[in-house]
Parts: structure tokens; C-alpha cells; sequence
């Protein structure tokens, strides 16, 4: 435990679990999706739903997916902002089972045409979960680089994700594995304590039976 952990984050807002946690919700899956975002469906459930707008979460999740931090002071002015640089957003109610009380199902679209959609959960103290990306269970947090590769569950891919990042001496600080079924869909989660480098992560892209790579950046652009 830190210091953080007892006092709580940097933040504009009043609830760490619900306006500096779903700034980090929009954040992080706007970096996940690659580019600035065009369009997004805001799914709230829970305690976000009932208690969101006292409390700024709407605007926190705008914030964040315009690339906002938890203690950026435009947060308040989040959707006059987005509308400025051409984000459209809209809200709804997200219809997820035995969920996290401060949830939020996101549906991004990106400028470039790519899309994403994310499931995450807010902790507490300005930490969060990400839990599904694309409909497949994931459980990171985002303090880490994080590969997501989306794969056909064959032979080898394991292999060739892993031997990439140690070629490129980057160390892996977790991995988590997961498949739809045997011979199906499967996708690979590995945080990492190094940036990997942009032409590996298009070499993974263009490998046979891998279906789709999203990487998490924590440089800053």
C-alpha cells in the first residue's frame, strides 16, 4: 500500500470511485482504441447509473476519452469540449450481469474507422478494472503497457507473442489466457514492464490467425 491509496488520487470531482475513477474508465479506453475517438455509446450501470450525474460521472467518461487526466480542470466543461472537437457521444443503460456497481459498458468508434468496446468497473481510490474488451473477459488495470492479442486458438501463437517482447527485452509482468472453446477464439493479456515498440506490435497484426492486437501506451503523445 501507498500513500495514494490512504489519501486518495489528484482529482477534480467529488467522488474518487466516481469522477477520478471514470476519468481513468475514459482514458485508458481511449488509448486501447489507438486513435481520437469519433463517436462513443456511454452504458452506465449500477451506481454509475443512479448516482452518476450528481456526481459528474458523465462528464468524467467525456473527459477522459478526450484524453483528460483525473486532475485536469476542463473536466467540468467536458461536453462543450467534445462537441468542439467533433466527439459525439451518447448515454444509455448498460445491461450486464453480476457486475461491479460502478460499471460502465463503453462503444467506441475512432476517426480512423477502428472500433472497441470495453467494459470496465471503478475500485475505489481512483483504481479501475478493465474487464471485457470486445465481449472477452480481460482483468487489468492499466498502470502497466498492455497487450491484447485476439487469436484462433491454435498452436504457436503463445509462442510467437512471447519470444516478440523477449527479442525486444521487454519483460512481461503478468499473463492471463483466455478462449470462448477449444479451437475457437482466444485472447492473450499481458502486461509488460517495458513499451513495445510500434513495429512489433504491426508484425503481430499481420501473423497468420491472429484476429486482432490492441496495445495500451502509457507514453505520452
Amino acid at each position: 500500500m501507498n500513500i495514494f491509496d490512504i489519501v486518495g488520487p489528484v482529482m477534480v470531482g467529488p467522488s474518487s470511485s466516481h469522477t477520478a475513477g471514470a476519468v481513468r474508465i475514459g482514458y485508458i479506453s481511449g488509448k486501447l482504441l489507438g486513435e481520437p475517438v469519433r463517436r462513443a455509446r456511454i452504458n452506465l450501470y449500477g451506481s454509475f447509473l443512479a448516482t452518476g450525474r450528481g456526481h459528474g460521472t458523465d462528464r468524467a467518461i467525456v473527459a477522459g476519452l478526450l484524453g483528460m487526466k483525473p486532475d485536469d480542470m476542463e473536466i467540468p466543461d467536458s461536453f462543450l469540449l467534445a462537441r468542439e472537437r467533433g466527439l459525439q457521444f451518447e448515454f444509455g443503460e448498460a445491461d450486464l450481469k453480476d457486475a461491479h456497481p460502478n460499471s460502465v459498458e463503453l462503444i467506441l468508434e475512432g476517426c480512423a474507422g477502428n472500433t472497441l468496446e470495453v467494459v470496465a468497473a471503478s475500485l475505489g481510490g481512483g483504481r479501475i478494472k478493465i474487464c471485457k474488451i470486445d465481449g472477452i473477459e480481460t482483468n487489468f488495470c492499466g498502470d502497466y503497457p498492455t497487450l491484447i492479442v485476439h487469436n484462433l486458438d491454435q498452436p504457436g501463437h503463445v509462442t510467437e507473442v512471447t519470444s516478440m517482447l523477449a527479442h525486444k527485452s521487454v519483460n512481461i509482468a503478468t499473463m492471463q489466457l483466455y478462449r470462448d472453446c477449444r479451437g475457437g477464439n482466444a485472447v492473450m493479456v499481458l502486461e509488460c514492464d517495458q513499451e513495445i515498440p510500434g513495429e512489433s506490435i504491426g508484425w503481430l497484426r499481420h501473423l497468420e490467425g491472429i484476429l486482432k492486437v490492441t496495445y495500451l501506451s502509457l507514453e505520452e503523445e
